[in-house]
């Protein structure tokens, strides 16, 4: 999948980090936790991995509906 231009939100909470990746196109958005000593980069490839796993599930869900089959 082509990576797009997400957008990210950092909050530290103590010695942790929630970080939020959220896709503008498809309004999709996921949450992760890590240690705040990750170092941003590393929060944000995990956090925007998980976006494009979930964006793509749900895109195959959806075609799976429209052949008729349960995903």
């Amino acid at each position: 999948m082509a990576r797009q231009p997400y957008l990210i939100e950092f909050v530290r909470v103590g010695k942790t980090v929630k970080v939020s990746a959220i896709d503008p196109v498809t309004m999709i958005e996921v949450s992760m936790v890590g240690p705040a000593n990750a170092g941003p980069e590393t929060l944000k490839r995990n956090a925007v991995r998980k976006l494009e796993y979930v964006i793509e599930k749900k895109r195959r869900e959806a075609e799976a509906r429209e052949r008729g089959l349960k995903a």
